[in-house]
C-alpha cells in the first residue's frame, strides 16, 4: 500500500505500517522538509548546515532497550527491513503447529455432511474446509521452501490453544442432528479462538513477512467466522 505524505507548515510524524522486525517501529518524519521550506522562504538561503541537510525524509529506527534510536534515510531503512526477513524459530513453530491445528478443524468439518441437521452449519463447515485446505498447502509449501520442518522436541500438539480433546472428538462423532450442531459450533468457536491466539503470538515474535501475511489472513477470516457462529448458537 502506498502512503502519500502531505506536508504542512508544522512538523508532522507519520507512522508507517510494518512487519515485526528487530528494529521495532519505524517512523517517517516530514519535519526536516517542512522546516527547510519555512526557513528558505524566510531568508533565501539558510545556514551551511541547513543547506547540507538531506533533502528526503529521515527515518527514526528505535534501538534495543537501553540503546539510542538510529537515524537513516528512507531508502536505507527499506533496504534494512527487506534484508531482515529470515524466518526465526517462532515462524517455524507456528507453521508446523498450525498445519496440525487446521488438520483437526478439517476432521471436525468432515463429520458435518452426515451428522448435522442445520443447513447453515453445513454451509459453514464447507467454507471452513474450503479455506483451510489451501492454507495447509501454503504452510507446507513455506516449510519446504525454507528447509523443511524443524522439530521441536517435547511439543504436545494437544496443548495448542483451542484444540479439542480426544474425548470431545469422540462425543462429536457420536452426536447427530441438533445435538451435533450445538457441539460442533461450541468446539469450532473454541478452535478458531485458539488459532487467533497462535496467530497473535507469531505476529509478535516472528520475523518472516510471508508468515505474517498468513497469520493476518487467519485472524481476519476466523474472527469473522466466530462472529457468524455465535449468531448460530
Amino acid at each position: 500500500m502506498i502512503h502519500r505524505l502531505q506536508l504542512a507548515h508544522a512538523p508532522q510524524e507519520v507512522a508507517v505500517p510494518h512487519r515485526r522486525t528487530p528494529a521495532l517501529t519505524v517512523l517517517l518524519t516530514a519535519a526536516a522538509l517542512a522546516l527547510a521550506g519555512c526557513d528558505s522562504a524566510g531568508d533565501g538561503g539558510g545556514s551551511d548546515a541547513e543547506r547540507s541537510a538531506p533533502s528526503g525524509p529521515s527515518v527514526i529506527a528505535p534501538g534495543k532497550p537501553g540503546e539510542t534510536a538510529a537515524t537513516m534515510s528512507a531508502e536505507d531503512a527499506a533496504e534494512q527491513r527487506a534484508e531482515d526477513d529470515s524466518p526465526n524459530s517462532a515462524d517455524f513453530s507456528y507453521t508446523q503447529m498450525m498445519i496440525v491445528h487446521h488438520g483437526q478443524a478439517l476432521t471436525m468439518t468432515e463429520l458435518v455432511p452426515k451428522r448435522a441437521e442445520s443447513d447453515r452449519v453445513k454451509r459453514l463447515a464447507s467454507r471452513i474446509g474450503a479455506a483451510q485446505r489451501p492454507e495447509i498447502g501454503a504452510m507446507k509449501g513455506w516449510l519446504k521452501n525454507h528447509g523443511g520442518p524443524r522439530e521441536h522436541a517435547g511439543h504436545d500438539h494437544a496443548s495448542m490453544p483451542g484444540m479439542a480433546s480426544a474425548a470431545q472428538l469422540k462425543q462429536l462423532r457420536a452426536a447427530k442432528g441438533k445435538a451435533f450442531d450445538e457441539l460442533f459450533l461450541k468446539l469450532m468457536i473454541t478452535h478458531h479462538s485458539g488459532a487467533i491466539t497462535m496467530a497473535g503470538d507469531v505476529l509478535s515474535d516472528g520475523n518472516n513477512i510471508q508468515v505474517e501475511e498468513m497469520a493476518n489472513d487467519i485472524v481476519a477470516q476466523q474472527s469473522s467466522e466466530i462472529s457468524r457462529m455465535r449468531k448460530m448458537e
